[in-house]
């Protein structure tokens, strides 16, 4: 498997179920330990890509663990040191160590996404350059077919592929904008440069500034968004959901081709291609009046639209091809074919989550096995297809009557969340703004109220 593994080490249940339900949520392959013993341990039996380290712990702190790796020779993955109340000095000088970065607690949702795409940037970087035998994950296929909508694609995305131009990829949830932002990058201008993903609705009010421009703290300098996008490109996924403050940041450091980190004096230029994507037109969210009119303008150079997978049901034998060889040849999953009846059920699927729905339930059949040959019956089972005469389940929400308040109001949060789940599409974003919640509360309670997101968004 080519799946990217984290280890988080802290002595916290709650913190550690907290950071695995977002990193796996993130598509990481997650395991934890609750002391540097266990953790020790779990080194030995599998090299992680990566480790969260809590500083404080019962049988040994992080430090003198980190410590224990690099004198042992055995630190060949990058550490982020996990810093509560007065420790960030202590994190700091664990940085001397070997520690590539620290994040603080409470943990911020955006800093600790960061973080972590950051770590794997530069340990990938020096892997390269340290062995031939290195090699990237290719990227997910997603042009394949020859329908005329993805004809027309490929066209506009060559045409645009080498200006230095911003560009706004506009397509419904699922329909594969970040792969084709990707795309864009690796065949710019600077395809050598890193490819950063900001999230959007990972920025808050408060934290915009900081999360953008990075900051200084004595000699500890802490890029952003901005800085560590260097020369490459930095895609602004569902750029409507970025809040007005952080527009306003993004807007002078592009008029400016500059700015300056939070805590310093040095201008750090702006070098990075931006590409931005959205569920709708930018035309629309001016209408609204809910984006700054001078970054729109600057963001919308170019509007390319990513139509949905139900406008080009002709590729999908091609794109089943391809994703099966994918995760065949990446992940080192099963080799299975859709027989020819199969193939023609899923044309005639809705697919109300386009290319990422039909990607992952490829890779569901992959994982579940069985005989070499897909066939229709095991496709609905899958797709939840109901046999004549069985009824749906009832997913209304109903109030127990029956049960002690505090088990009732639990009852009545679970159901309410799962059923908001569903209408959002599994979008942890779109279900915080949703409820009124800030993401990592929100965790929090999934977890609390043992709601399983994975098995949601599978239904």
């Amino acid at each position: 498997m080519n799946m990217r593994s984290v280890l988080v080490v802290d002595d916290e249940p709650d913190i550690r179920s907290l950071l695995q339900e977002i990193l796996e949520d993130e598509g990481y392959a997650v395991s934890v330990a609750d002391t540097a013993t266990a953790a020790q341990l779990a080194v030995e039996e599998q090299r992680p890509d990566l480790v969260l380290l809590d500083i404080w712990m019962p049988d040994m702190d992080g430090v003198t663990l980190l410590k224990s790796w690099k004198l042992g020779g055995t630190l060949a993955f990058p550490v982020i040191m996990i810093s509560g109340h007065g420790t960030v000095e202590t994190a700091v000088e664990a940085t001397r160590h070997g520690a590539v970065d620290f994040i603080e607690k409470p943990v911020s949702l955006a800093k600790l996404l960061l973080t972590v795409e950051r770590a794997f940037a530069d340990a990938g970087h020096v892997a390269a350059n340290d062995s031939n035998e290195t090699l990237p994950i290719a990227r997910l296929p997603q042009l394949l077919g020859d329908s005329p909508v993805v004809e027309n694609l490929r066209a506009v995305l060559d045409d645009v592929a080498t200006r230095s131009t911003p560009v706004m990829l506009v397509g419904e949830l699922g329909s594969g904008r970040l792969v084709f932002a990707q795309n864009l990058h690796d065949r710019g201008l600077s395809p050598t440069g890193p490819f950063t993903h900001l999230r959007c609705d990972a920025l808050s009010s408060a934290n915009a500034h900081l999360e953008l421009y990075g900051e200084e703290t004595g000699d500890a300098v802490r890029p952003g968004y901005l800085e560590t996008a260097g020369a490459g490109t930095l895609c602004l996924t569902d750029v409507e959901l970025l809040p007005a403050s952080a527009q306003t940041c993004l807007r002078q450091a592009i008029q400016q081709q500059g700015f300056m980190r939070v805590g310093g004096n040095t201008r750090v230029p702006l070098q990075c291609r931006f590409v931005a994507t959205s569920r709708e037109p930018m035309a629309e969210l001016l209408k609204r009046n809910a984006f700054d009119t001078t970054l729109a303008r600057i963001l919308n150079t170019e509007e390319i639209t990513i139509e949905s997978l139900r406008s080009r049901r002709e590729d999908i034998p091609a794109l089943l091809e391809g994703f099966v060889n994918w995760h065949v040849e990446q992940e080192g999953l099963p080799y299975r074919h859709f027989t020819l009846s199969a193939q023609n059920r899923l044309r005639n699927f809705d697919w109300p989550c386009n290319l990422l729905e039909l990607k992952n339930l490829v890779q569901r059949l992959l994982l579940l096995g069985g005989s070499s040959e897909i066939e229709v019956a095991e496709i609905d089972r899958a797709l939840g297809v109901r046999e004549p005469g069985e009824q749906a389940e009832d997913t209304s929400i109903v109030l127990r009557h029956d049960l002690p308040l505090r088990e009732a109001r639990a009852d009545f949060e679970r159901r309410y969340l799962i059923r908001c789940l569903i209408d959002s599409q599994g979008n942890i974003g779109d279900l915080a703004k949703h409820v009124g919640m800030e993401r990592t509360h929100l965790y929090r309670k999934l977890r609390s109220l043992d709601i399983d997101l994975d098995k949601v968004r599978d239904a």
